[in-house]
C-alpha cells in the first residue's frame, strides 16, 4: 500500500476520532481540507475504494456528532438564529419549492446529485459551521486551513503531468466541484483574500507560509487560464483598495502591486490571450466569449417567460428550446442560473444573502470600536478579508454558475461566524460596544476604516 494511502488513513481516523471525541472544529477543518484535496480522485486512494468510503459524509457525520456531545460547549445558544442562517433555511425550501412548480428534471443528474439533494447537504454542513465556528480562535484555525488548501492546490497543480491539461487548461486537480477549471480557479480567487489578511497578521513563520501558499495559488490561476477568475480578482482588487483600514492602507496597496507583478512574471502568452479577449469587441471575440453574451441574452428572455421558475437543475434542458445548439450548456452566470430556475423569489433571496452579509461585517466593524487595540485590529482584518474575498466570488458569479458550488455557501456563511465571534469576546471581555456613527463609507468605525 502506498505511504501516501497510509498516511491519508491515519490522518482521516485522527480527524474523525477529533472531531467526534475532542472538538467537533476539527471536524469543520478536516471536511473543508478533504473538500480541497478530493481524494476519491487522487491515485492513492484507490486501494480505499474497496470499502466505498465516503470521506465527506463521513466527516460531517463526526462532526454533527461531536457537536451533540459537546453540545453545552458551543457558545451560539444565547444568540439564537442569524438573519443569514434563516436567508439559507429559506433558499434551501425555495430550492425544494422550485421542484413542484417546475417540470421533471431529465438526463443532467444521473451521476451527481440533484441540486435539491446537494443543496440540502450544503445547508446541513453550513449550519454545523456557523454554530461550530463561533470564537476567534476557531474561526481562525479555520482560515489556515484554506490558506493550506490554497497551497495543496497550488502545489498539486504545479506536479500535475502535461496530460492533465485539456485545451492547454488545468483540469482535474481537487474536489469533485472542481471538475470545471473554472470552478476551481474561482476558488483558488477567493482564498488568496484570506491568504493575505493571515500574511498581515502572522508572525514570520505565518508570512513565509502564506506567501508560499500565494506564490503557488497564483500559479494555479494562470494553469486553469480562467477568464472568470480574472474578472473576480480585478473586482476583489478594486474592493480592496476601497475598504483597506486606514493603518494598512500602504502595505495593502504595496502588497497588491507585488501579486499583480508576481502573477505577471508567472503569467504566459496563452494566460495573457485569453484573458485579453474580456475586452474585446464582438468581432474580436472567441466562440466561448460570445457563446456567454448570447446565453445571457436568452437567459433574461427564459426568466421574462417563465418569473417563477423553471426549476432547480432545469436550465440545461430548457436553454435548447431557445438556441438548439446551446441545449445542455451552462448559463455560465450565477445570479442569472439562480433567477432562471429558482424565479424571482430565488433571485431575491439569493441578492439577500449578499447584502445581509455585507452588512453584518459592516456591523461587526462597528461593535469592535471599543474592543482594546490589538483585538480591534484583527476583527476589523477579518471584516476586511471577509468582505474583498466575498467581493472575488461576486465578480465570478458574472460569468460562472456557482449557484450550487459548496464554497460559495460556505463564504456567505463566514460572517455569521464572525459575529458570533465577536458576540462572545464581548461576553468574555464584559465590553459593551458603542455603536459609532453612521458614516457615508462602509466601514464607519474601529479607527481606521475607510473615511
Amino acid at each position: 500500500m502506498p505511504l501516501k494511502t497510509i498516511l491519508f488513513g491515519l490522518s482521516f481516523a485522527i480527524a474523525l476520532t477529533a472531531a467526534a471525541l475532542y472538538a467537533p472544529v476539527w471536524g469543520v477543518c478536516a471536511y473543508v481540507l478533504n473538500y480541497s484535496i478530493g481524494p476519491e480522485r487522487q491515485w492513492w486512494a484507490v486501494p480505499l475504494r474497496q470499502w466505498d468510503i465516503r470521506f465527506s459524509f463521513m466527516l460531517a457525520g463526526a462532526t454533527a456528532l461531536g457537536a451533540v456531545l459537546h453540545y453545552r460547549r458551543l457558545r451560539f445558544g444565547r444568540f439564537g438564529w442569524m438573519g443569514q442562517e434563516k436567508l439559507l433555511l429559506l433558499f434551501l425550501s425555495l430550492v425544494w419549492l422550485s421542484t413542484l412548480i417546475g417540470e421533471p428534471t431529465v438526463g443532467a443528474y444521473t451521476v451527481v446529485d440533484h441540486p435539491t439533494v446537494k443543496m440540502t447537504k450544503i445547508i446541513i454542513f453550513v449550519l454545523l459551521l456557523t454554530h461550530i465556528v463561533t470564537e476567534l480562535k476557531s474561526l481562525d484555525l479555520l482560515l489556515w486551513t484554506m490558506v493550506l488548501s490554497a497551497l495543496w492546490l497550488g502545489v498539486e497543480a504545479y506536479r500535475v503531468p502535461y496530460g492533465a491539461f485539456q485545451r492547454g487548461r488545468l483540469e482535474g486537480v481537487g474536489g469533485p466541484d472542481f471538475t470545471e477549471a473554472n470552478f476551481l480557479g474561482a476558488y483558488v480567487a477567493a482564498l488568496l483574500p484570506i491568504v493575505g489578511v493571515q500574511l498581515l497578521q502572522a508572525k514570520w513563520r505565518g508570512k513565509l507560509f502564506c506567501l508560499v501558499a500565494g506564490v503557488f495559488a497564483t500559479n494555479l490561476l494562470v494553469l486553469t487560464r480562467s477568464r472568470g477568475a480574472v474578472v473576480g480578482l480585478a473586482v476583489g482588487g478594486f474592493t480592496a483598495l476601497l475598504l483597506a483600514p486606514r493603518w494598512a492602507r500602504v502595505k495593502i496597496a504595496a502588497g497588491l502591486v507585488i501579486a499583480l507583478l508576481g502573477g505577471l512574471y508567472l503569467s504566459d502568452a496563452q494566460f495573457l490571450n485569453r484573458a485579453a479577449t474580456i475586452t474585446r469587441s464582438e468581432d474580436q471575440r472567441d466562440v466561448s466569449a460570445q457563446s456567454r453574451i448570447n446565453l445571457t441574452r436568452v437567459g433574461l428572455q427564459m426568466l421574462a417567460d417563465y418569473p417563477q421558475g423553471i426549476g432547480a437543475g432545469n436550465y440545461f434542458q430548457v436553454i435548447g428550446r431557445y438556441i438548439p445548439q446551446y441545449r445542455g450548456k451552462d448559463a455560465h452566470n450565477t445570479y442569472l442560473r439562480c433567477a432562471t430556475e429558482l424565479g424571482l423569489q430565488g433571485g431575491a433571496v439569493f441578492v439577500l444573502l449578499i447584502i445581509n452579509a455585507l452588512r453584518t461585517l459592516r456591523r461587526v466593524a462597528k461593535q469592535a470600536a471599543a474592543f482594546p487595540e490589538e483585538a480591534r485590529q484583527k476583527v476589523v482584518y477579518l471584516c476586511y478579508g471577509l468582505a474583498v474575498c466575498m467581493s472575488v466570488l461576486f465578480g465570478c458569479c458574472l460569468t460562472m454558475s456557482l449557484t450550487y458550488v459548496e464554497y460559495l455557501w460556505w463564504i456567505l456563511a463566514l460572517p455569521v461566524c464572525l459575529e458570533r465571534a465577536v458576540q462572545n469576546l464581548q461576553l468574555d471581555t464584559e465590553l459593551v460596544p458603542e455603536v459609532g456613527r453612521s458614516g457615508t463609507c462602509f466601514w464607519t468605525a474601529a479607527n481606521g476604516a475607510l473615511h
